[in-house]
């Protein structure tokens, strides 16, 4: 439930009410807007007499949240949830990329591919330390000097650096280096990882399993948000249906669906969705279209020499193609592509 105080409440009253919620072995979640606060109470499903919040001074009245998901539902929150990234909004007017590697190959590999992209016009650098393989015997990822590379991409291009962590041992490790967290689509409901990533207090992008439905997304989504921690974007990349012609199925839908029953910020990876690098900037258009707040690129100098997923991965003159035409496509509906301190300028040729 939604217990919502009166415009003028104090804070003593706020802190009253927190602390008769957690007296109720509730946990008790503030939303802090610019009339009024809200506070929500989420517990285990048990029957709560509401009349003792009530009573309580300052409150205004309890709304109970119907939603599975309590937090992340636009009914705890009504407002974008929009958060910092060195440099760069999340979730606001600015449509933000993340592009680089599958993989982090080597050193060369990744700072060539890193200062690529961010001449193109990416806001933060992806790449893969810890890499989950369907094959046993497929490139695995280099693991920490994986990670030490990316702190070293980070360092002379200033891109923040978004890379997955795999399991909840990995998850202070991979927070010493990353600036966001990525859980994979085959984590998606790995619950004592989400634990972990929630208490980490990263920003954390959970990405739709393969064959799971929008709420279940939101559902992991809530593992990370219960910890606190509010830096959460949900990332679309298709799901598995019985069309053989792309990778996955790219859910468009599920861009202005999780826009209207959540408030968290929703990037779309037009990478594994398609899993072929020629449809990847069609999609990519899709998504902005649609209402994306950014997009999750893969990009690779030589795709023909990657270890893992070169075929769906643009090469840098492409992926600043694509900039371009997202760019376009933003501006046509009232946005832009996201300005940040990291962001080079318009290259020539790009829509105006």
């Amino acid at each position: 439930m939604m217990i919502i105080m009166r415009a003028d409440a104090t804070q003593e009253e706020i802190s009253a009410v927190v602390e008769r919620v957690e007296a109720n072995g509730l946990r008790a979640h503030l939303s802090r807007g610019e009339e009024r606060t809200i506070i929500g109470a989420i517990g285990d499903g048990r029957p709560i007499n509401r009349d003792q919040f009530l009573i309580l001074p300052g409150v205004d009245r309890i709304v109970p949240i119907s939603r599975p998901y309590k937090i992340a539902s636009r009914e705890f929150s009504p407002h974008n949830t929009v958060f910092p990234l060195d440099g760069v909004e999340i979730g606001g007017e600015g449509v933000v990329i993340i592009a680089g590697p599958c993989s982090v190959e080597s050193r060369e590999q990744t700072l060539e591919i890193a200062q690529a992209v961010k001449e193109a016009g990416a806001h933060a650098l992806r790449g893969g330390a810890y890499k989950p393989r369907t094959s046993p015997y497929s490139f695995q990822g280099l693991g920490e000097k994986g990670l030490e590379i990316l702190a070293e991409a980070r360092e002379v291009t200033g891109l923040p650096i978004v890379t997955e962590v795999m399991s909840p041992e990995l998850v202070p490790l991979v927070a010493r280096y990353a600036d966001v967290l990525q859980i994979g689509a085959r984590n998606m409901q790995n619950y004592a990882l989400l634990h972990a990533a929630g208490e980490s207090m990263r920003p954390v992008v959970v990405k739709r399993g393969m064959s799971a439905t929008v709420e279940e997304l939101l559902m992991a989504a809530e593992y990370v948000l219960s910890h606190g921690n509010r830096r959460v974007i949900l990332c679309e990349r298709g799901i598995r249906t019985f069309e053989t012609s792309t990778r996955n199925t790219t859910d468009i839908n599920a861009v202005p669906v999780l826009k209207a029953l959540s408030h968290l910020p929703v990037v779309l990876d037009p990478s594994h969705s398609t899993g072929n690098w020629e449809y990847v900037t069609a999609i990519a258009r899709a998504a902005v279209a649609a209402g994306a707040d950014g997009l999750m690129v893969e990009v690779h100098t030589h795709p023909d020499q990657a270890l893992s997923d070169g075929g769906q991965s643009l090469k840098p003159e492409r992926f600043a193609e694509m900039v371009r035409q997202v760019r376009a496509i933003a501006r046509a509906i009232g946005r832009d592509v996201a300005r940040s301190q990291h962001t080079q300028p318009v290259l020539q040729g790009a829509a105006p």
